[in-house]
């Protein structure tokens, strides 16, 4: 069962200190749930994916009066004795199991989570999100994050494609090209988690998806297609596309009218390149041979991003583009 071993990978601790640790991640967290603490004083929370409680008993300390803190691995056992150990237990309660599955008999005032894996939809955690906003979010409550956007861009990287691939060339002297193609083969199959320096990246950012979390649908997150064209600002070898997201932490206004993300009114958690970096860095997926490409050149495509058949939690990335008559499939 694919649900149960993710949510045991979730009990591993090192998970739940490299989360906190990410100082990006949480204090941009503690920042909005301090801003908005006006509407979250005296009210009720629900926290979709506790993990070990830490933005439960944020909540609480701005003054939340109920806080409900779900989560399916068997991190909640701790959690509930970090939350006893902090004097927290009349006002915090741990709920052990899928949000799907766990019984709470009031309507909610906020919900908050971390619910954004790599390329945003990776672990397809909204769903949950979804489900206690239709069924315990009251009208105009508060959702954070509010609203967040996957973009990518095409890259430059030659350092690491020679690290990867062409230090296979030579070897001590020794002539592997040889090993070339399963290289290629065993490196680029799958996309890479890392940081992509801001420089690297060759055009304007492309917007693949947003996510309004007040009214996005399951059906909409099964599968997404953008089309693209984009102009090269450089000349240099094109090796492949990087993914990002951001995240806004606007107020329940985003529930009727949304305002454009960045404004100065909102709390802003952007993993782009050249940002200050997280856990999730960046995702980038490698081209088999990398293309030249010359300044003001256009690079035309579509790229779909769609829930794998074989595990929903996972995630399939297919891209068609062309560059100066040259096409590739990836």
């Amino acid at each position: 069962d694919f649900d149960r071993s993710y949510f045991r990978a979730y009990s591993d601790i090192a998970i739940h200190k490299e989360m906190i640790q990410d100082r990006v991640r949480t204090e941009t967290y503690l920042a909005a749930i301090m801003k908005y603490r006006h509407l979250i004083f005296d009210k009720v929370v629900l926290d979709v994916g506790c993990g070990t409680g830490i933005l439960a008993i944020f909540c609480a300390a701005a003054g939340a009066k109920r806080v409900y803190a779900v989560d399916a691995s068997e991190i909640a056992e701790q959690a509930r004795h970090v939350v006893e150990d902090n004097n927290l237990s009349d006002r915090v309660t741990v709920l052990f199991g899928r949000v799907e599955d766990v019984s709470i008999n009031e309507k909610v005032d906020i919900i908050i989570s971390e619910w954004m894996g790599y390329m945003l939809l990776h672990e397809n955690m909204l769903p949950s999100i979804i489900f206690s906003r239709d069924k315990w979010l009251k009208p105009g409550g508060l959702i954070l994050p509010s609203h967040a956007s996957l973009f990518m861009a095409p890259v430059t990287y030659a350092d690491r494609y020679h690290e990867r691939i062409g230090f296979w060339r030579d070897v001590h002297g020794i002539k592997m090209s040889a090993m070339l193609q399963l290289a290629k083969h065993s490196s680029h199959r799958e996309p890479h988690i890392e940081i992509i320096p801001r420089e690297n990246v060759v055009t304007r950012p492309i917007l693949v998806k947003d996510v309004d979390c007040y009214t996005v649908t399951i059906q909409e997150l099964e599968s997404v297609t953008t089309r693209f064209c984009v102009t090269s600002t450089l000349r240099a070898p094109l090796h492949g596309f990087a993914f990002w997201f951001d995240a806004a932490f606007g107020g329940p206004v985003h529930c009727h009218k949304k305002q454009e993300m960045g404004s100065d009114a909102e709390i802003m958690l952007s993993t782009a390149p050249g940002k200050p970096p997280t856990h999730w860095k960046q995702t980038m997926l490698y081209l088999y041979d990398p293309m030249t490409l010359n300044k003001g050149q256009k690079i035309a495509g579509c790229v779909t991003v769609s829930q794998s058949k074989e595990n929903r939690r996972f995630l399939d990335i297919h891209l068609e583009f062309s560059v100066g008559g040259r096409t590739r499939v990836k």
